[in-house]
Formats: structure tokens, sequence, C-alpha cells
């Protein structure tokens, strides 16, 4: 069985079948489509944009177009824990850029990617809405305000120790 960005392709095609057979078979429904595509996986994989295509009579490109133009759509899975660096105007005034580039080099990704061992991804948010605390970054649901590219590293040890001492719980 192929697998797919760590989703085995019959799950996908199953699980896809089960969400087209409550939308309604109309180009004008696709963006709710995708939306319940994504719910249900985290991240649209390719053969759900393909299913989806079918489905509607569209060709995969005209579907990846309209996926690609919104940010809230992704391509790839989230990782086991999830990064975000804000760029809203304040992180991005006072060096949320430079954390920003220290993650890619330190995770060896760019934003949108994830990590070989699933671990760890990475994403740009426009906005996390701790100002006051910039350049901010979050792993999870935990928030790493006054954030610098020296403080990437200690970031990421303090979550691997975390995680190791939560599997030992």
């Amino acid at each position: 069985m192929e697998v797919q960005a760590g989703v085995e392709k019959e799950t996908v095609k199953e699980r896809l079948t089960e969400i087209l057979a409550l939308c309604e078979r109309d180009r004008s429904r696709l963006i709710p489509i995708l939306q319940s595509v994504q719910d249900a996986f985290g991240y649209l994989p390719r053969e759900a944009i393909l299913e989806v295509a079918s489905y509607l009579g569209m060709t995969d490109v005209q579907v990846y177009g309209v996926a690609s133009f919104y940010n809230l759509f992704r391509f790839t899975p989230l990782g086991k824990h999830p990064i975000q660096m804000c760029m809203g105007t304040a992180c991005h005034v006072v060096g949320g850029g430079l954390v920003l580039e220290a993650l890619e080099r330190v995770l060896d990704i760019e934003v949108g990617g994830i990590t070989e061992d699933g671990e760890l991804s990475l994403d740009r948010v426009a906005c996390i809405g701790c100002c006051g605390l910039a350049p901010v970054m979050v792993i999870g649901k935990k928030i790493y305000p006054k954030m610098t590219p020296t403080k990437v590293d200690e970031a990421l040890v303090n979550l691997k120790i975390e995680t190791k001492e939560a599997a030992r719980d």
C-alpha cells in the first residue's frame, strides 16, 4: 500500500468518499469541501485534490489553484509539535524574520514544511495577538515571548526535554 505524507492512500480514499457523500456536487462548494477535507486530515493530501477535482468535474490544477490561493489550506501535514512564528507588524519590526530564518536553518525545513521524523512543522502566521511580547513563537500551545535567533536552540532543546519527561509519565 502506498503511503503519502503519513496518510495511507486507501484511508484517504475511504474518508473522502464519506466526506463527498455529504457534499453537493457543485463547483461553488469547492472551498467548503476543501475545508471539510482539511478538517479530516489536517492538510490537503494530493489524493484528496485529485478526488475532489474528479467529483466536481474540474481539473486537479483548478482545485490546486484555488486551494493554494488561500493561506488557510496546507499541503503538508502538521508535525506532532507545530511551530508558528508570528510575522505581524510588531514581531516583524523587532526581528521576527531573523527568528524565522534561524528556525528554518536549525530545523532544516522551510516555512510550510515538516521535519523528516514528523515531529516538527513550521508555519508563519500573520498575528498571534501577543504584540507586547514580540517577537513571539508558539510551539503547540506554549508561547515563547521575546524570541531571538539565539533562543531558538534553547526552545527546541527544552521541547525535547519536556517531550521525554511527558513520555515517562
